[in-house]
Parts: C-alpha cells; sequence; structure tokens
C-alpha cells in the first residue's frame, strides 16, 4: 500500500515543479501538497470512512483559487467523489456537493453524469428529478434533456405536483427563449427561415399539452391555480390562461379557492381613461371592491362554508383597513366579519375588534349583530367584550339577547354569557332576579365555575342567605365540575362547618369527594381537608 502512494506522490512531482516554475505555486504551497501523503493514505484503508475522503477533496481542491488549478488536480478531485458516492451511494447530501463541485469549475459535461448516476440510485426523489432538469435547461442549454428528464420523473412520480408544475414552467421558458431569439433576428434582418421556429411551441401549445395532462391526473383547484398563477408570468400566454380560467369556473365552483381568486380578479381589472383622475380612481375602486363582494356572495349561495366565509371574511379585513370611504361597503364588510362567528381565521385581532363594535353601533337595534359581535370578542378574549355586553343590554331586550347567545353551542360563547347575564341581572333586577336568571338557565349546557360561584355570591350577600339554596348551587356546581375541582368540595364542607350549616354533613361530603375525585385531585383534596380537621386552614 506504501508503494503505490509513494508512486502517486512521485507521479504528482512533475506537475508541482511545473506550477511552481509558472509561478502559480509557492515552495510552501508545493510542500502543502506533499503532505497530503497522509491524507491519501487513508482513502486506501480496509476501513473506509467518509470523513476522510472529505477532508481529502478539502485539502486538494479547496485551498487553491480557481485560476490556480489545473487539469490534473480538478481531474482527481472527480474521481474521488465518484470512489466516495459510490462507497456511500444513500447518501445524498455528498452527491449534491459533487454536483456543486461541477457547477463552481464548470464542468459541464461531468454535470449530466453525476445527475445520472445519482438518479439511477435515487428515483424516489422528486426535488433530484427537477434539480437535474433545471441544470439541462439552465447550465448545459440543453432543452430537449431537461424535457425527457421530466417524463422520465413523471414515470416515477405520475401524481407529483411539483414535477408537473416545473415540467410546464420549462416548456414556457423555452417557447419564451425561442421567441426573443426570434426577434433578435428579426431586428437584425436574418432570414429567420433557416431556423426551426415551431409555433406550436412558441405560442405555447406544448405548455398546454402539459397541463391537460397534468389536470388530468391531479385535480383541485389550488392545482389549477398554480399553473395559472406560472403561465401568468409570460405575456404570451393570453389564450392558455383564458383556457385554465375557463376549466376553473367550469369544473371547481364547489371550491372556495375558485371564489376568491375570480372575486380578487376584480381588483386587477384596468382603469378606463377617463377614471384616471384622483376621484375618478376612487370611484373605480369603490366599483371593483362592490364587483369583489358581488362574487364573494355568489360563492356563498353555491358553498355556505366556513372556508367561503373565511376567504371573505379576509378579503373584507383587508379592505376595510384600507379606510373606504364609501359607508354601505363598510357595513357589507362588518356583516360579513360577524357572519364568520367565533370560526375567525384572519388573526388580525385589532381590525376584527373595531370592525365588530362598528357594526353594534350602526346596527344598534340588531341582536344578532350584537350577539355576533359579542362572541368574536370573546374568542378573541378581548377587554372590549364585558363593555360591548353592557352596552348591548341597553339597546336589546334580554330575552332576545339571551336567545342569541346564551345558548350558543360555542362552549366559551355561551359560558362567558351566562355568567355576564346572571351578573346583569342581579346589578339590574336585583336577588329575585338574579334567582330567575339562573333558574332559567342551570340545566342549559356548557357552565361554566364562576357561573354557580357568582351564584352562590349572591345567595351569601343576602340579609339572610338560605342554606337549601347554597347547598343546590354546589351540589350544580359539583354535577359538573365535581371530577377534577377539589377547591369546590373545599368550599361546600366549610359552608357546612359554618352556624348556618350542618358539620355532620361534612363526612359524607368527604366520602364523596374522595369517590369522585381523579388523579392528583384526590391528593391535593385529602391535604386540604387535613390541615382544615387540625385547624391549620
Amino acid at each position: 500500500m506504501a508503494e503505490i502512494i509513494q508512486r502517486g506522490i512521485e507521479d504528482k512531482i512533475p506537475e508541482l515543479e511545473q506550477l511552481e516554475r509558472i509561478g502559480l505555486f509557492t515552495k510552501k504551497e508545493v510542500k502543502s501538497v506533499i503532505r497530503s501523503t497522509t491524507l491519501q493514505y487513508k482513502l486506501f484503508r480496509t476501513i473506509l470512512s467518509k470523513e476522510d475522503f472529505i477532508a481529502y477533496i478539502q485539502h486538494i481542491g479547496y485551498q487553491f483559487k480557481r485560476e490556480e488549478i489545473e487539469y490534473a488536480i480538478i481531474h482527481r478531485i472527480h474521481t474521488t467523489f465518484r470512489r466516495a458516492t459510490t462507497r456511500w451511494q444513500e447518501d445524498v447530501q455528498l452527491w449534491l456537493s459533487h454536483v456543486a463541485f461541477c457547477k463552481k469549475w464548470s464542468t459541464k459535461s461531468q454535470l449530466s453524469k453525476v445527475f445520472s448516476s445519482m438518479l439511477a440510485i435515487h428515483p424516489d426523489k422528486p426535488a433530484l428529478w427537477i434539480m437535474a432538469a433545471k441544470c439541462e435547461m439552465e447550465d448545459r442549454n440543453s432543452t430537449e434533456n431537461a424535457r425527457l428528464l421530466f417524463l422520465r420523473a413523471l414515470r416515477f412520480h405520475p401524481d407529483n405536483k411539483k414535477v408537473y408544475q416545473e415540467y410546464f414552467r420549462m416548456e414556457l421558458l423555452h417557447a419564451e427563449k425561442l421567441k426573443k431569439q426570434q426577434q433578435e433576428l428579426e431586428k437584425a434582418k436574418i432570414s429567420v427561415n433557416e431556423y426551426e421556429f415551431s409555433p406550436e411551441i412558441l405560442s405555447g401549445k406544448l405548455a398546454e399539452v402539459i397541463y391537460r395532462n397534468a389536470t388530468q391526473k391531479i385535480k383541485g383547484a389550488d392545482f389549477i391555480l398554480s399553473l395559472l398563477q406560472i403561465a401568468s408570468i409570460f405575456d404570451f400566454t393570453k389564450e392558455l390562461q383564458e383556457n385554465i380560467l375557463e376549466d376553473l369556473q367550469s369544473q371547481h365552483t364547489d371550491d372556495s379557492l375558485t371564489w376568491d381568486f375570480m372575486a380578487k380578479r376584480e381588483l386587477g381589472v384596468a382603469v378606463t381613461p377617463e377614471l384616471q383622475t384622483a376621484r375618478g380612481k376612487a370611484t373605480d375602486t369603490n366599483r371593483k371592491e362592490e364587483r369583489c363582494c358581488a362574487v364573494y356572495e355568489e360563492g356563498l349561495k353555491c358553498i355556505s362554508t366556513e372556508a367561503m366565509w373565511t376567504c371573505y371574511v379576509t378579503f373584507c379585513l383587508e379592505r376595510y383597513k384600507r379606510k373606504t370611504n364609501v359607508q354601505e361597503l363598510k357595513e357589507k364588510f362588518c356583516t360579513a366579519v360577524l357572519k364568520l362567528q367565533v370560526s375567525l381565521a384572519s388573526g388580525d385581532a385589532e381590525a376584527t375588534t373595531q370592525i365588530a363594535t362598528a357594526a353594534t353601533q350602526r346596527f344598534s337595534q340588531s341582536a344578532e349583530t350584537w350577539s355576533l359581535a359579542l362572541q368574536v370578542l370573546v374568542q378573541l378574549r378581548s377587554s372590549e367584550a364585558a363593555r360591548l355586553f353592557q352596552e348591548a343590554l341597553g339597546h336589546v331586550s334580554p330575552k332576545v339577547s339571551a336567545s342569541k347567545g346564551l345558548f350558543s353551542s360555542v362552549a366559551t360563547v355561551s359560558t362567558t354569557m351566562k355568567q355576564k347575564y346572571l351578573d346583569w341581572s342581579y346589578k339590574t333586577g336585583g336577588y329575585k332576579k338574579a334567582r330567575k336568571t339562573f333558574t332559567s338557565l342551570h340545566e342549559h349546557r356548557p357552565f361554566s365555575k364562576a357561573f354557580f360561584t357568582r351564584m352562590i355570591e349572591i345567595e351569601k350577600e343576602q340579609e339572610r342567605p338560605k342554606m337549601n339554596n347554597l347547598r343546590d348551587y354546589y351540589e350544580r356546581a359539583l354535577r359538573e365540575f365535581g371530577s377534577s375541582d377539589e377547591d369546590l368540595w373545599m368550599d361546600y364542607i366549610k359552608e357546612e362547618r359554618r352556624p348556618n350549616g350542618k358539620p355532620e354533613n361534612c363526612g359524607t361530603l368527604h366520602w364523596r369527594a374522595i369517590k369522585m375525585l381523579e388523579g392528583e385531585s384526590v391528593e391535593r383534596f385529602t391535604a386540604q381537608y387535613t390541615l382544615l380537621q387540625t385547624g391549620h386552614v
């Protein structure tokens, strides 16, 4: 083995002497190359290490600037890379390092070979096929090879969106390139008859064939829209875009993405010459927004889904923040936002709060508007929710407001509204009204603990609180939260130990709590009860 290495070093000496004579290498650099003997020796050991190959490549290749590297050194690096990728075929990053080296030092003939070998080992990775095709197109200027690679990729990945998208893009780029070549020849007054410019390729017909094949394999408005977006980059694809739009509108009216795209498309309609003034542009914008809303509302007639509402509301929020001066549009935007209720997808809490509040001022007599606005603010955990609730009760009958919000199936809305309504009843009508409100609501789930504890507080604030009422409130609360809330049990027990209660009931409550509580709640309850019994609480 040592003899092989020594012979390799001796073979390098003439190369190194020549590089030193012409001034490309210094004596120090020549010595550095000779010191690579140890690294090279590691590549011929019985037990090979991938790290040794990488270290050797870095040592012999990346110490020198490009103009200082001779063919022999580049060739040696390629050879080392080939040995490494043959030994560790599964390491994609190692293959890509070889690709990067080929690109950096412009060894294009090697580039195709590397990709060919890599794809033979990793045909299951669509990204590698796309990368190889792009290299053929961009680095080697070979559209034909790129096309063949895409076709081979589709044999392995017939349903891959990204492969079809990039294949579609590649054909349009090729057509654009040919059109520019044709225009340059015509400008130079050179006859184009000597060159082959296929009308089908120039007009994007080949790309349309790819589009048709792709949409037969892959369904969905999102995929069609992605191809339409690619086509819209090129100014010669007007007919192709129209065909894609026709397919979108005829085949995918059951998808919110279709309506969202068609609505927003109205904003891009060109301004007519007579509307070029500032006032004219504002008028035109208002008309466009109205047309957008009309498209969204037409979509809602076809598919009144949460996804459809989300698209509409997101659009409204975006336009509302533009501070349009048209009051009717503001009202329409408010209504659209509120009808989505608590299924907000916009993520813009501040704007949503502003719209909800504005809607209640505009439609102050509408119980539905107040209810929807409150649900939105509760969902957002807005500090405005409590104030808005009090304001709502001043405009809308409590009976009407209860029917709209208190019995909502959405837990975060219903529980908060019940608690607020109970508190409002006590503050405006006293104990009797609060008791009546509690009785009307205590069978309508879902509940919050605060709903029951507030009624307990109201009872205890009376001059002569009734223990039977307190027991009823506690029992109802425990029915809902007794398996996890040890504090409720302790408060109940403490209530029975007071002068108005029955201390003999504490043992029974203790036994029930131990039986009903789950997990760590049992341990916490036992600890608290022991402290109570020993007088430490």
